[in-house]
């Protein structure tokens, strides 16, 4: 679609703007483009790429800046990514070692905003409802620790309120009962089944398992599918999306409801590696000068989640797509490790 000399001038042009915020004029892209052009020629070509909507005027200025067609056509077929330096890398891999789950997606969230400069997002992995095992721990009289260990082997805690006192040897017999019986079960199929078993069990055992089955559930709703957001606050020192209030607070509302972002990561799902979003593409993004850079992480071998930066439109792609890239790959190894 453009000949060489549009593709190198057009990438100059992103790639000054990216740098200095400037609209780009001709003398720039002379200067920098390395091509042996007249500004006469210069400023044709830049009115043909205008014309075809990859680049535009502000009204106040002679030099022209990328529009969102202008950034996809750089990132799908002009970006040259630079590799990660050895000290953001050796960060990336101290912080993500192989640990508690929850802990790792809090981390990565809050690495790629601290590397990136924006907003860190990690989708955390869908969760099977089921569960493995289940332990009960006396807390105080009438107050017991529900323990509940997923399919994944991650654990969920929550008190639950009884009406009587439980020796512990009642407590171990109603964990016993439970696993035996319905490991590896949902506990919406174990409320169904437990109507069932009333006849198998003490009334009070049963009363016990019956408040085990709404904690648990509520537990295992509670943490399902979400994202963690950090460093949205960096955004506020991003001029091009600070100076627009209005829809600075739209992109915060998506990162409060988080419907949208959930969406919007969930098709980079089925991605092969990283994805970029840019403005209005997706309708799921709230701002024309916003772009989504994500990458797909897996625990062994299947994908589970998403994680990205949400930045301007206007970010060093060739740094940024790197960090996505690399957290996505060291997530998925020390998620794999656990």
């Amino acid at each position: 679609m453009l000949n060489d000399r549009a593709r190198i001038l057009l990438k100059t042009l992103v790639e000054r703007y990216i740098s200095e915020g400037e609209p780009v004029g001709s003398r720039t892209l002379s200067k920098y483009a390395g091509l042996d052009l007249s500004p006469a020629t210069i400023r044709n070509i830049m009115a043909d790429l205008e014309d075809m909507g990859f680049v535009t005027s502000p009204h106040t200025s002679a030099g022209r800046i990328p529009t969102p067609r202008g950034y996809r056509f750089f990132v799908d077929t002009l970006l040259t990514v630079r590799p990660l330096d050895r000290v953001a890398v050796s960060q990336l891999e101290s912080s993500l070692t192989p640990s508690d789950p929850q802990r790792l997606m809090t981390a990565a969230s809050t690495l790629l905003s601290d590397l990136s400069q924006f907003a860190g997002l990690v989708m955390t992995p869908r969760r099977s409802p089921a569960f493995r095992q289940v332990e009960f721990l006396r807390l105080s009289e009438k107050r017991i620790l529900l323990i509940i260990v997923t399919m994944e082997g991650e654990v969920e805690n929550r008190v639950i309120l009884t009406e009587q006192p439980y020796s512990a040897s009642a407590l171990t017999e109603a964990a016993n009962f439970f696993n035996q019986n319905f490991a590896g079960q949902t506990f919406e199929q174990v409320r169904a089944k437990l109507r069932d078993e009333l006849g198998r069990v003490r009334d009070d055992i049963n009363r016990l398992m019956s408040a085990a089955v709404d904690a648990g559930s509520q537990a295992l709703d509670a943490s399902q599918e979400n994202v963690v957001v950090s460093g949205s606050r960096k955004l506020l020192d991003v001029e091009e999306l600070s100076s627009n209030m209005g829809s600075l607070r739209r992109l915060f509302d998506a990162f409060e409801q988080k419907t949208g972002l959930l969406r919007l990561l969930d098709q980079s799902r089925t991605a092969a590696g990283v994805q970029i979003f840019i403005g209005g593409e997706s309708e799921l993004l709230p701002l024309d000068e916003c772009s989504l850079v994500t990458a797909p992480y897996s625990v062994d071998g299947q994908v589970v989640g998403t994680l990205g930066v949400v930045g301007p439109t206007r970010m060093a792609y060739e740094r940024v797509v790197p960090i996505v890239d690399i957290t996505a790959k060291l997530l998925s190894s020390a998620l794999s490790h656990h």
